[in-house]
Formats: C-alpha cells, sequence, structure tokens
C-alpha cells in the first residue's frame, strides 16, 4: 500500500522544514518503543517519513514522483534506513549527541546547557521614605553557597585538581546502546565532574569536595531610588549554588508603605493643605511638610479651593532624567462651621460691596 509521509506526520504539503521537525520530534517521543508508550512499526514509520520529508533535496523529489518515490528520485522501492542514519549522523553505529532531536528519549537533551542552581524569591517592605530616596539592606539567606575554604573547587586547600578518570578530563562520556536501529552512540556530561574534566586530589573537608554547601549568607541588597510598590530586583548569582554549575537568581519584590499624607505618581509628590478662608482672601505663608523636612510656601492672595501649587524638585528621583519630580501641594479652603456676630457683620459687609 502506498504511503504518504505528510499524512504519517500530521502535516500539511506546506509544511515548513521546522513545522515537519516539530511533528516528528512530537510523534517520536510518543512512539519511540523505550517508552511505555512506544511502538516500534509506528516508529519506523514516522522514522521513514521524516528521512525523506525533513531533507529538502529527498522532499523535492518526493512531491515530484509522488508515493512512488523509493528515495533515490526513481518510481518503486520505499524508506532506506542507511539513508535515514546518514543524515542522522552518519552510518553504522551513528552517535547522536544529546541536543539533537532524539535528546528527549534517550536522556537529557538539557545536558548541552550548563547546569544552574534554583532562583530564590523574597519580599522586602520599606517604608514611604526608603521607596522615594532608596536604602540599602542587608538580609540573612540559609541557602546552597559556593564554599568559601575552596572557593567552588571542590579541592582541599592547596592540593590540585587532576583529570577525570571516568570521562578521562574530557567532561563528556559516550555510551553504545544496541536497537533495532543498530548501535547508537549517546553523549552525556560526565556525573562524576559534572562536566569540568577534573576532580580533585583531596576534597575539601569542609563541603566534602562538592564545592557547595549549605550556610547562612548575608546579602547586601542596594535599593535604588525611586523604586514603586510591586517592582522586582534581580541579583543574579545570588540564589542556591550547585556543584559543576552556575548559581541561580535572586529576586526580591518591594513592597512600600503607604505615607500618612503624601502620595506618589510617578515621580511626583502630592499632599492636601487646609487654608483659613482669611488666609486664602489676603495670602499668608505656611509651612508644609515633605519628605525633605518642613518647608515654607507662599499662598497667594485669592487662591482658590482645589487649586495646586508647585515645589520645584522636591519630589521623587529619576534615574533617567537624572532629577526630581516636583512636590505639588492642593490647597483645601476651609470654611467656617460657625459665624461671630463681628465675622457675620463683616461678612454682610463684603456682600454689599459685591465680594
Amino acid at each position: 500500500m502506498a504511503k504518504d509521509y505528510y499524512e504519517t506526520l500530521g502535516v500539511t504539503k506546506s509544511a515548513s522544514k521546522d513545522e515537519v521537525k516539530k511533528a516528528f520530534r512530537k510523534l517520536a517521543g510518543q512512539y519511540h518503543p523505550d517508552k511505555k508508550t512506544g511502538d516500534e512499526a509506528k516508529f519506523k514509520e514516522i522514522s521513514e517519513a521524516y528521512s525523506v520529508l525533513g531533507d529538502e533535496k529527498k522532499r523535492a523529489e518526493y512531491d515530484t514522483y509522488g508515493q512512488a518515490y523509493n528515495g533515490g528520485g526513481q518510481p518503486g522501492g520505499g524508506f532506506n534506513w542507511g539513508d535515514f542514519q546518514q543524515q542522522a549522523g552518519g552510518g553504522q553505529g551513528f552517535e547522536f549527541d544529546m541536543g539533537d532531536m532524539f535528546s528527549d528519549f534517550f536522556g537529557g537533551g538539557a545536558n548541552r546547557r550548563q547546569a544552574r542552581g534554583r532562583d530564590i524569591s523574597i519580599d522586602i517592605e520599606l517604608v514611604f521614605a526608603d521607596a522615594v530616596f532608596g536604602v540599602t539592606r542587608n538580609v540573612l539567606l540559609t541557602k546552597n553557597s559556593t564554599c568559601d575554604i575552596c572557593s567552588g573547587s571542590g579541592a582541599k586547600k592547596g592540593t590540585e585538581l587532576i583529570n577525570c578518570e571516568t570521562c578521562n578530563g574530557q567532561g563528556r562520556v559516550r555510551e553504545t546502546r544496541n536497537t533495532f536501529m543498530g548501535q547508537v552512540q549517546t553523549v552525556r556530561e560526565c556525573s562524576v565532574c559534572n562536566g569540568k574534566g577534573k576532580v580533585p586530589k583531596e576534597r575539601c573537608s569542609d563541603c566534602a569536595g562538592a564545592g557547595v554547601r549549605r550556610k547562612e549568607e548575608e546579602i547586601e541588597i542596594k535599593i535604588p531610588a525611586g523604586i514603586e510598590n510591586g517592582e522586582m530586583i534581580r541579583m543574579t548569582g545570588r540564589g542556591e549554588a550547585i556543584p559543576g554549575g552556575a548559581a541561580g537568581d535572586l529576586y526580591i519584590k518591594i513592597h512600600v508603605k503607604s505615607h500618612a499624607s503624601i502620595r506618589r505618581d510617578g515621580t511626583t509628590l502630592y499632599r492636601d493643605l487646609h487654608v483659613k478662608l482669611s488666609d486664602a482672601l489676603l495670602g499668608s505663608i505656611y509651612k508644609v511638610d515633605t519628605l525633605d523636612g518642613a518647608v515654607d510656601i507662599k499662598i497667594p492672595a485669592g487662591i482658590k479651593h482645589g487649586e495646586l501649587l508647585r515645589m520645584k524638585n522636591k519630589g521623587v528621583p529619576s534615574q533617567a532624567q537624572g532629577s526630581r519630580g516636583d512636590f505639588m501641594v492642593k490647597i483645601s479652603v476651609d470654611l467656617p462651621q460657625k459665624l461671630s456676630r463681628k465675622a457675620r457683620k463683616l461678612v454682610e459687609e463684603l456682600k454689599g460691596e459685591g465680594i
């Protein structure tokens, strides 16, 4: 029975090379014989389809000759496993590095990437002024950290590192497996030296040769001026350390407490100022509490309820602009609830003058 390779992989004839590869990887991971859901016959079918559709030249020939394609541009015949081996890596005993398309079922495609420790996340609460002006905080964390004695080498102080006998100093080991496809070589990171190729001649007694140990570590966190509530600070390499790999990152989430009388909008600060009716009419000088301390502000005569007075460079520092925002004072004119006879008479006189 003729085969439709596109149908086997579940892709259309217009599928891109990446889409064909993605479809193959998905099906190969599902039907590989080493897996519980494996099906050797089905796996051979999808491998045959990919050997053709995954190669631009063979795919063009297949599209020309249709389902009679035999892998050589002629009608008749079928799948040539040797060709697929050649395409994948080279004949008898062909080799797969762990990062290639079979990495999922031969034991660890991530081995090509450097191992990395776990990230850590903490929360810090700041008072309003510290968020505006910035502050330095020290926190004490218990985590896996680089050994102070051997500086992460795992070797006893004063001793040297030697070639790992397991991988002969290569950092990677090859394993040969007999499968229905023939002999397959896989390459993985050496688990003894963690890919370094070197091991301690004598182990550090403090970390038992691991290069890391669990301990309390004090970390200085510099919180920049102008940070806002909910922002996150990332400190690269200050998370969990692991043997033979890079340390994870430390993430600090900032929580800013509200101020009793000052509000913030970006780099601008706001507060309300209550003034007497007479001061609003005649003008006056008031003291206003800012984050820089008390500042005298002039209330101009005839100011209206709800007007804003600006104090420049008393707001939030802006690192991008290299300056500070403004401090805005919103005027609230307080009207008297009761008037004395004298005050009432004066108001009536003003009323008579059209004020």
